[in-house]
């Protein structure tokens, strides 16, 4: 297995892995297949880039293909390779996801299922009633006075990206709820932050009132003790019952094989006591068979903000 890091800082670094298989004719001259998994988004933070060595030594393990791990793609980066068919198979956002898939070039590979309970940290409610769902946390400083939405009115706030569904297409839909049209009108400073880790951060340290993060990522941030996720409280679960979590996608380009070596691997992980194990350091039970119609509540959201015409954030 050939495993490289590469690491690359801008606004809109992301941590990536990336799994594409070639046809055997392709790399005739090592007789092996080489894999890649792109990740723009992630069932751990990037402090848990050490999980994703296991995961592809695994899969490569299973697979009998070569796993080449890479960092420093942005979102918009890695869709377009996996648009082309560079890179055959990502881990991504659901609002991405709902995008590429109208548009014919993304399918489903997998779903996680993530194993954090009720009661684990006590403003969390868990995943166990949610399978195959995850949350939009809106946080505030562990000693803010603010306790809701109606609290943070005037307020200062920081999102990670336009193109994400916990950090902007959920609270978005919130502020439709609310009534309002834009950002600009419910807060009295807006921040893009680039990613959730910094959006913690900025809150953590009260550079900001508020934010809205991916749960994964404040999850598993607390679960390794990180200063910033300890320093945060969480006000609201945006949207009653979650939203769809990332999923694995395959793109339209890939080579068939994938979807049926690959998926069965990844569908069994949780069965082989060496694959249990390795979800377990990611917070994550299984990965299920996959359903679009999970992501109807991220389509149900994005259209909402559409139909209300709500302005969206320009710097």
């Amino acid at each position: 297995m050939f495993i490289s890091y590469i690491k690359r800082w801008a606004p809109l670094v992301l941590v990536v892995l990336s799994l594409v298989i070639q046809p055997a004719a392709a790399n005739a001259e090592e007789g092996k297949r080489q894999i890649r998994m792109v990740i723009t988004a992630a069932i751990v933070s990037d402090k848990g880039m050490p999980v994703y060595d296991e995961i592809a030594a695994y899969l490569s393990e299973k697979t009998g293909w070569d796993i080449e791990v890479v960092s420093g793609l942005s979102y918009e980066e890695a869709d377009q390779m996996l648009d082309k068919g560079i890179i055959q198979v990502g881990y991504v956002c659901g609002l991405p996801y709902i995008h590429k898939f109208a548009e014919g070039k993304y399918e489903l590979l997998a779903i996680p299922v993530m194993a954090m309970k009720k009661g684990r940290f006590p403003d969390a409610k868990g995943y166990e009633d949610i399978p195959g769902k995850y949350y939009s946390y809106t946080i505030v400083h562990k000693d803010s006075p603010y306790r809701s939405w109606d609290d943070l009115k005037g307020k200062t706030y920081a999102f990670n990206e336009l193109i994400s569904n916990s950090g902007y297409n959920m609270p978005r839909y919130k502020l439709v709820q609310l009534g309002a049209k834009s950002w600009q009108e419910y807060f009295s400073k807006v921040v893009v932050s680039g990613t959730h880790e910094e959006s913690i951060r900025l809150v953590a340290q009260g550079i900001v009132d508020a934010s809205s993060v991916d749960s994964l990522v404040l999850d598993y941030d607390r679960h390794i003790g990180d200063a910033d996720a300890l320093n945060v409280m969480i006000i609201e679960h945006l949207h009653p019952g979650g939203a769809g979590i990332p999923p694995i996608v395959l793109s339209k380009k890939a080579n068939p094989l994938i979807k049926r070596v690959l998926q069965k691997a990844i569908l069994n992980m949780h069965k082989d006591p060496k694959g249990k194990m390795i979800l377990g350091k990611a917070l994550t039970l299984r990965f299920i068979q996959p359903d679009d119609s999970n992501y109807d509540d991220i389509r149900m959201m994005e259209e909402a903000a559409h139909r209300a015409g709500f302005r969206d954030f320009e710097e």
